[in-house]
């Protein structure tokens, strides 16, 4: 689809991508574009709670809508939602937005859409749960793209010079209190994954830390602490874990300080590649084709199966595509990108 002539008066854009981490990462690159083309442009963004730290502060962003979507389907928080969502609805209808792209392309995503009352909205022809109904501009964005090659489209379709990726963070603090604990040469290992399928054992990961020429360093959420643990626990003695006790931000110049990320399919993932940190990636169900660290300096794992990628949220029964995967593997591409 040829670009639309959008005139260069154009006064206020809306970007609706909430979650996840490494999706918002992956938006990065089009508000970049978006940005350089339309520089007076005011641009909002509605993003997730939680998420929405590592937005702060930014030059490109003149507002952030914050929404608790996570509470949005509990019944016990029904009052609290309504009045959210009443109060979502009736401010991005007084804004008035040029434009609102839909970047997540599920139900809500589309409503949110609909409710900026944009005069163009525009999101991917092959969006889930409906929510191509609610855009007055469909465009293909192709489901064996990567991620960031998809959202750049829809800069592209309004006329943006989409032929570099850029990511423009906010404001970061280059060391942090807990950089002065980390050895002096260290590797990032990132063990855990927003889904449970995408996890290579963590007694894996703890293994492949012992054989490693170099100290790790274990990172997770509070919440995943336990796994962050058990990576310490089987490293004899050569990981360190910092699990839970940084900030999305906190995390930039801990990874930006790394020899290599290793990691399973999760968003600090793209934040180390975005930072051009070599990253050597364990994928078992999900496709590293559309959510694999992008650039030509990492190195994606994956087994050769019939059955994959079959983006499981939950292991199968047999599991092969992590099973299978053996430590010696993983260790033997790290020490491959060690001596090139």
């Amino acid at each position: 689809m040829s670009p639309v002539v959008i005139p260069a008066r154009i006064k206020k854009i809306l970007i609706i991508k909430p979650s996840a981490f490494g999706d918002i990462i992956h938006s990065l690159p089009f508000l970049n574009a978006v940005k350089s083309t339309f520089p007076n442009a005011r641009i909002d963004w509605v993003v997730a709670h939680g998420l929405h730290t590592f937005l702060e502060g930014h030059p490109m962003i003149d507002k952030l809508w914050v929404i608790k979507k996570d509470q949005w389907k509990k019944i016990g928080y029904l009052k609290s939602t309504l009045n959210e969502i009443f109060g979502l609805v009736k401010g991005l209808g007084k804004e008035k937005y040029d434009i609102a792209f839909d970047l997540s392309g599920i139900l809500r995503s589309g409503l949110i859409t609909l409710a900026s009352k944009a005069y163009m909205k525009i999101g991917f022809e092959e969006s889930d749960e409906g929510s191509p109904f609610f855009y007055t501009h469909k465009i293909k964005g192709g489901m064996d793209n990567h991620a960031i090659d998809r959202y750049l489209k829809l800069a592209g379709f309004i006329g943006c010079d989409t032929s570099s990726v850029n990511y423009p963070f906010a404001p970061f603090d280059n060391h942090s209190d807990i950089c002065n604990i980390l050895p002096p040469n260290y590797v990032v290992i990132s063990p855990s994954a927003g889904k449970p399928a995408n996890q290579w054992p963590a007694e894996k990961y703890g293994e492949l830390a012992s054989m490693l020429p170099l100290p790790s360093v274990v990172i997770s959420s509070g919440a995943d602490a336990a796994i962050a643990e058990r990576v310490v626990k089987f490293s004899q003695g050569k990981a360190l874990s910092i699990a839970g006790k940084t900030t999305l931000k906190g995390l930039m110049p801990i990874i930006k300080g790394a020899r290599f990320f290793i990691t399973n399919d999760t968003g600090p993932m793209h934040l180390a590649a975005a930072l051009e940190v070599p990253v050597v990636a364990v994928f078992g169900p999900a496709n590293p084709v559309r959510t694999g660290p992008y650039g030509s300096i990492h190195r994606v794992i994956q087994k050769k199966l019939p059955c994959s990628p079959c983006y499981a949220w939950q292991p199968c029964s047999h599991w092969r595509c992590m099973n299978e995967l053996t430590v010696r593997e993983v260790f033997d591409v790290v020490k491959e990108m060690t001596e090139t």
